[in-house]
């Protein structure tokens, strides 16, 4: 059974995380395939899309755009996240835009950010791309873009 594609506000975080809600994985990749326009965006590190891996779109004849929120190395803030991501929207449109990170942290940030500048449907991708750590320290093992079995490969 396919999760139905969420509406304005469902799931949104309570105590104001500034942006539309929170996806599953597979819930973005629904989102993706039945918007043509919808967009996902990873936040995570050039060292992390390098070394760990990257979403694979090209199924949906789409690509993953990728705009680091905290910069590799050094680990201060894009500066220019904003205006980055929205280089890669074409005007005057209002999409869809999914953004993911490692564990769904940053990306609660940049779906705000995104929200501050005007996007209506920003949402966060539960997990990120990789889940939380199980018992043993691990990722990658319990939740995220990758156990969910959707397509990414490692750079």
């Amino acid at each position: 059974m396919t999760p139905s594609v969420p509406k304005n506000g469902e799931r949104a975080w309570t105590m104001g995380g500034g942006y539309t809600g929170d996806v599953t994985p597979s819930e973005a990749w629904e989102i993706l395939e039945k918007e043509t326009d919808a967009l996902l965006v990873d936040v995570r590190t050039a060292a992390e899309w390098q070394f760990v891996g990257v979403p694979v779109l090209d199924g949906l004849g789409k690509e993953a755009i990728l705009v680091e929120w905290i910069k590799f190395p050094g680990g201060a803030p894009n500066g220019d996240f904003v205006a980055q991501v929205k280089s890669a929207i074409p005007d005057g449109t209002d999409p869809a835009i999914l953004f993911l990170c490692r564990s769904g942290q940053r990306s609660m940030g940049a779906a705000a950010a995104l929200t501050q500048a005007g996007f209506s449907r920003c949402y966060n991708i539960l997990d990120g791309f990789e889940g939380n750590k199980d018992a043993d320290g691990h990722r990658g093992k319990t939740g995220g873009w990758k156990v969910a079995g959707l397509p990414w490969a490692q750079g």
